[in-house]
């Protein structure tokens, strides 16, 4: 939860694991940072193993990239955490709720400028489910599966007019914990 407590971080490690390996410069642009702040971020993240340097992907010897170590983060809260480990989380939830809010933010701004096609396919959708807490899990899972067969990282296996699309799948109980007794 540490290395993602900042929204730079988070800013960083979703341009490293979308565009692929990048230095401290280029993520620097993506985060609003100095290349010396973004840096320090960048070791934050490969210190808890989010990142890893790439040497591989280096133009010459003077730049150093880094590449994402994980695809995509699903976390919950852990009721018999110490009360700092849990606002910890609460933390970070709070963090990656303001990014989602960003890049929705981004895209309303713009939604006019986008194609009838683009405008048509994306939106939100709210529902409600009766589901038993097995039955929620097995939903999750069946969503992160759908949805990780269209991640497509690699460019050769994206089709002719593939674009990147934001996915957020929020799934959280509505009722009462004492009703659950």
């Amino acid at each position: 939860m540490r290395a993602l407590a900042h929204p730079a971080r988070i800013a960083i490690l979703q341009h490293l694991v979308i565009e692929g390996p990048a230095t401290a410069t280029a993520c620097a642009q993506v985060a609003g940072l100095s290349p010396s702040a973004c840096s320090y971020h960048l070791r934050a993240l490969a210190r808890y193993g989010f990142i890893e340097e790439d040497p591989a992907s280096a133009a010459d010897g003077r730049h150093r990239p880094w590449r994402a170590s994980v695809l995509a983060i699903s976390f919950g809260q852990d009721p018999d955490q110490p009360d700092a480990v849990q606002a910890a989380g609460r933390l970070l939830a709070a963090s990656l709720q303001a990014r989602i809010g960003e890049v929705r933010a981004h895209y309303l701004e713009r939604e006019s400028d986008y194609s009838p096609e683009w405008r048509d396919a994306s939106g939100m959708r709210q529902d409600v489910l009766h589901v038993t807490a097995q039955e929620l899990a097995a939903v999750r899972a069946e969503f992160a599966a759908l949805l990780s067969s269209y991640r497509r990282l690699d460019r050769a296996d994206r089709p002719p007019g593939t674009r990147r699309v934001h996915a957020v799948l929020d799934m959280v109980p509505w009722f009462d914990p004492e009703d659950d007794q």
